[in-house]
């Protein structure tokens, strides 16, 4: 007689057990191959559990601002308002910035470097981002510290944010603390805060040290207006605090953040 074998076809897995597998291939096969291998993986495939997380933010430095709009509208539909992690580069239209936040209900780590949002969009939508933990706003030249504010004040579960400048865009300028202010003012739970290549001084840095207790890493690459030594009383309350800068001693390397380490995603 012959054994009975135990082993189930694929097309037999329940759909949202392929989609939690299928969640561990690239965007382009979600999208382009696994619809076309049969109807049971086309129909996973298609379920709100292989898009909770999508990072096109690669793809979109290289995208025209209409494809660009046209992709997150699919790729956010497809969720089904389980979205809970979006990385996107270079968004251009208020249209945008809206259809995200009206889908942002669970929502967690959202980065959304040089995008073209400004302090009044910003106030528009930051309500809906509630349950915001990680957020990256580097590059976005149009937003200033009404804005920052506004985001400290509606995220208040936000343990993370990158604000980082280019050289560029700050060389030269005074130095000026009031996005400082705005996040010691609003953002008492922030853990990771990058702020490199920002006119700020010591004053409000220490401004920070002081209204953030919770801080276990702040870079201030190419901060040249501050001047941290270890007699500063905000920093020796800190022991354990790495801080970045200001002098920038090489190219960026990665400092071990990662931005689920702070997500509730579960």
């Amino acid at each position: 007689m012959g054994e009975t074998c135990d082993f189930r076809s694929w097309d037999e897995l329940i759909p949202d057990a392929l989609g939690v597998i299928f969640t561990n291939l690239s965007l382009q096969e979600r999208v382009t191959v696994i619809p076309r291998v049969c109807k049971s993986w086309a129909k996973a495939v298609s379920g709100p559990n292989c898009w909770q997380e999508i990072d096109i933010e690669e793809w979109s430095n290289h995208c025209q601002p209409d494809k660009l709009d046209q992709m997150l509208h699919m790729l956010i539909n497809k969720s089904c308002g389980s979205l809970r992690k979006l990385c996107v580069s270079g968004l251009q239209t208020e249209n945008i910035f809206t259809f995200i936040a009206e889908n942002a209900g669970s929502l967690r780590s959202l980065r959304l470097p040089r995008s073209n949002m400004s302090d009044l969009v910003v106030e528009q939508v930051a309500g809906k981002f509630s349950m915001i933990t990680y957020l990256d706003v580097s590059y976005c030249i149009k937003i200033g510290a009404s804005a920052i504010e506004t985001i400290g004040k509606n995220c208040k579960m936000l343990e993370g944010l990158c604000r980082n400048m280019h050289p560029l865009d700050t060389a030269g300028k005074p130095l000026q603390d009031d996005e400082a202010y705005a996040i010691a003012s609003t953002m008492p739970k922030l853990k990771h805060l990058e702020m490199a290549y920002h006119r700020i001084s010591t004053l409000g840095v220490v401004r920070i040290l002081s209204n953030c207790p919770k801080l276990e890493f702040l870079d201030l690459r190419g901060c040249w207006g501050v001047n941290l030594d270890n007699n500063t009383p905000a920093k020796q309350s800190f022991p354990k605090l790495k801080v970045l800068g200001p002098f920038v001693l090489g190219a960026y390397e990665s400092d071990g953040w990662d931005d689920d380490d702070y997500s509730d995603v579960s």
